[in-house]
């Protein structure tokens, strides 16, 4: 592979913003994988955010890159895998796997697709210190002809339609929007980009945490929610407490804290089958590695608000943001019930808009 950018490249990257600002480029905000694409003739390579390959895990993205982008390019975009009219992140995980013929199976039953918005090289031209929107102009051009599963990001320069697709793009699982500075040129590894994100509350039962890696303080709130027949769910964590928190923290629920599982809601969570029935801490992962996914049990009888951007399936999809405890709530009340579903868009019509 000779191209004018090289692999690795870490994607240029977005800070948080409660409002969408204004005189920017917007797109929505997709929920996938970060990819850079490098071709060069039939040499493909599908680089992560943080640099690993991913190009043996989607072997269908490649086939689509190599008939519908150009025979000598660098792409940036999001690998994404859309089922029932939204984006699914958990079918994306499930493409992480050793075994290259559960790859190939999963390829043909949930083939992922390729959405690009941003172009930094063309032929024996880097575009990296070009700006912004000459990317953009240059990407919808050499993209114009490409059809599905190669989609072009769609982008506006209006106000009004960012906050539009904020709202309604939501409910094809997108979660949120960014807007680019025009004149920006590519910067890899920085976060000089805007993103606005959905945010909303919730009440959830918190049943157990996790060590700091630095030692014995929280690392980490385990939170539940219960389901229609009373059952307590792992939902998520709770975490990006100040270090002086970390340690108040630990000896706030210290009076909560269970000698052993043995009476715990999720005291199974070491089973296999149990994991399999229900959402527990702990499970098995092949994207968390050799992560310890150990936790210490609470007596789950404390409640927190915590805020959350959006749901995936019955979890919340990132690390939700403690608020504050809720003393005036009990734990029974922490039902899914309380969450708020987006109104449904079929994920067609946002690529349709592309």
């Amino acid at each position: 592979m000779d191209l004018p950018v090289m692999p690795p490249v870490r994607p240029m990257l977005a800070k948080a913003a409660k409002a969408i600002p204004a005189g920017m480029l917007y797109e929505a905000k997709w929920d996938g994988f970060r990819a850079v694409v490098f071709r060069d003739g039939d040499e493909i390579e599908l680089g992560s955010r943080s640099g690993k390959p991913l190009t043996r895990y989607f072997p269908e993205v490649v086939a689509a890159l190599r008939d519908r982008v150009p025979a000598r390019c660098v792409l940036d975009g999001e690998i994404v895998i859309a089922r029932d009219g939204r984006l699914d992140f958990d079918a994306l995980l499930e493409r992480i796997h050793p075994a290259d013929s559960r790859v190939r199976l999963l390829a043909g039953a949930t083939p992922a697709g390729f959405v690009a918005f941003d172009l930094l090289a063309l032929g024996d031209v880097s575009l990296m210190d070009v700006p912004q929107r000459e990317r953009r102009e240059e990407l919808t051009g050499v993209l114009r002809d490409a059809s599905a599963p190669v989609f072009t990001a769609p982008a506006t320069d209006d106000l009004e339609v960012a906050r539009d697709w904020f709202e309604r793009f939501e409910g094809a699982g997108l979660d949120g929007v960014v807007a680019k500075p025009p004149a920006l040129p590519y910067r890899p590894g920085e976060r000089v980009m805007v993103k606005v994100k959905h945010e909303r509350t919730a009440d959830c039962v918190v049943a157990g945490l996790r060590l700091h890696k630095s030692g014995p303080v929280v690392g980490s709130l385990l939170l539940g929610l219960y389901d229609g027949a009373g059952r307590l769910q792992h939902v998520g964590v709770c975490a990006s407490f100040p270090m002086a928190g970390r340690r108040a923290l630990m000896a706030e629920l210290a009076p909560l804290r269970m000698d052993g599982v043995r009476g715990h809601p999720w005291e199974r969570w070491a089973s296999e089958e149990a994991q399999s029935a229900d959402r527990l801490p702990g499970g098995p992962s092949r994207w968390t590695g050799t992560k310890d996914l150990s936790w210490l049990p609470l007596r789950p009888e404390l409640v927190a608000e915590v805020a959350y951007d959006h749901m995936q399936g019955d979890r919340f999809r990132h690390t939700a943001r403690f608020r504050r405890w809720r003393g005036d709530r009990e734990p029974g009340e922490c039902t899914y019930a309380q969450l708020e579903e987006p109104a449904g868009y079929d994920l067609a019509e946002v690529l349709g808009g592309g």
